[in-house]
């Protein structure tokens, strides 16, 4: 039998944010004492800067962390839950496509409400202290110290851990990318992204219908909408920065005009003044961050967007910073607190899976900005549907495998590759859109 280790005195988390409140919560539980340091003021005692965040999806991955601290019946108030996309094409038609089976949907969360649950209810643990408007300037890996800001001030401290759950923009990883042998990447996309927001109608309803996330799909560019517990969608336009249809060719208010009533004429309506929310709000962007490795001296580690940021477009982001916390609780229960067997076996467990949600974020932004109208798209999602329904156990649809399950996101990858293979071949068959029925579907099974 392991012998027990001696709980660590102090951790230190760098970010207050999703990750970083969770992840407190369960390092909190375990017994450690946890101090977590924000550069941002306390979400729940002022508004947090609206309209430069996107809208999140809570899955399966996310539901389970926060059920694991008993958070999730905290959080079921403000989740909309979303059962397909729903989409419109130029001409105001809808068509919806199903996200699973009938009782499996995603939820629409506001990252601020949720953010708010989550920093509350890791604010009652007595073992938990956070530090808000306190920036960290520096980490200095040798002797385990770092130096906060705080109103003009610069103190030191030092942790017997520290992780960052800081963002994509790491004060912990910028410290440890100037070690030997560390590895990092950070890609931009070329769009960028403006939200706006849908008001609900004079007598408060929704304007659309809210169990779907609406997409305006329109190849190089899209418009997104989720719903809010308000009755309000929060509205999302992807667009590139530069070429002839993008942020940079949209200067003027006749500009945003026409752009809106020749591509989104349906949402013009519902918006109510999009050119206005278009010159009021910022216009993101986009980043990939990729890194290894993800710990220091078994002593540093690094969480969520920290150590992997993700586009916005499987919905995984959160859910795997979620997923990240929960399976580093696992591996502390495992090994009894011991750190020299925690990092190492972290890092491996995460980084490839990572790598794997990470790849599949930027090609579900190129399957919801052209592909999602596509006839033959919607013939292959229709066939393996059928598949699944058939052979539930054997065909799991790839976005089934990452949304609605715990299969690990390289596997979900690999098979995902393995299917779309086999797909190609049948859809590659003569007359398939007439013939499809008459298949050979165990066949089709025993080639995976």
């Amino acid at each position: 039998m392991n012998k027990p280790k001696k709980v660590q005195e102090s951790i230190t988390i760098f970010g207050a944010g999703l990750v970083g409140s969770l992840l407190s919560i369960f390092l909190a539980r375990k017994g450690y004492s946890v101090k977590i340091y924000e550069r941002r003021a306390d979400p729940r005692k002022q508004k947090m800067q609206g309209n430069r965040s996107i809208n999140l999806a809570l899955s399966k991955r996310g539901w389970r962390a926060l059920q694991e601290v008993d958070i999730a019946d905290l959080v079921k108030p403000i989740a909309v839950p979303m059962k397909g996309r729903m989409m419109h094409d130029t001409k105001g038609n809808l068509t919806f496509q199903s996200y699973g089976t009938e009782n499996q949907a995603i939820y629409s969360v506001s990252r601020a409400e949720l953010n708010k649950i989550m920093i509350t209810e890791a604010d009652r643990l007595p073992n938990t202290k956070f530090y808000f408007e306190h920036d960290c300037k520096a980490v200095n890996l040798w002797d385990f110290s770092y130096q906060i800001e705080h109103q003009n001030q610069v103190f030191s401290e030092n942790s017997d851990i520290i992780l960052g759950a800081d963002g994509a923009f790491s004060a912990v990883r910028n410290a440890i990318q100037r070690t030997d042998r560390f590895n990092y990447s950070q890609f931009y996309l070329e769009h960028g992204y403006k939200e706006l927001t849908m008001p609900p109608k004079t007598d408060g309803a929704f304007k659309m219908s809210p169990d779907a996330l609406h997409i305006w799909p329109r190849r190089k560019f899209m418009l997104i909408a989720l719903p809010n517990p308000d009755h309000t969608f929060t509205v999302t336009l992807f667009l590139p920065f530069e070429g002839e249809i993008s942020f940079e060719s949209l200067q003027t208010k006749k500009a945003v005009k026409t752009f809106f009533e020749t591509y989104f004429a349906d949402a013009v309506e519902l918006l109510g003044n999009p050119v206005e929310q278009f010159f009021a709000n910022p216009t993101g962007s986009m980043v990939t961050v990729r890194c290894s490795p993800w710990t220091f001296q078994n002593r540093v580690g690094l969480v969520g967007d920290a150590a992997h940021a993700i586009v916005p477009f499987y919905g995984q982001g959160m859910n795997a910073g979620f997923e990240d916390c929960r399976v580093l609780n696992d591996i502390l229960t495992e090994y009894n607190g011991d750190w020299t067997e925690i990092m190492p076996k972290y890092q491996r467990s995460r980084t490839e899976n990572a790598n794997a949600i990470s790849e599949l974020a930027l090609t579900n932004f190129i399957e919801m900005r052209d592909k999602v109208a596509d006839e033959k798209f919607l013939l292959r999602k229709k066939i393996e549907a059928h598949l699944h329904q058939l052979f539930p156990e054997k065909w799991i649809p790839l976005y089934s495998m990452v949304t609605f399950s715990h299969i690990p996101y390289a596997e979900a990858l690999q098979k995902g590759k393995r299917q779309e293979q086999i797909m190609n071949q049948v859809l590659a068959m003569s007359n398939i859109e007439q013939t499809w029925k008459t298949l050979d579907f165990q066949e089709i099974v025993n080639r995976l």
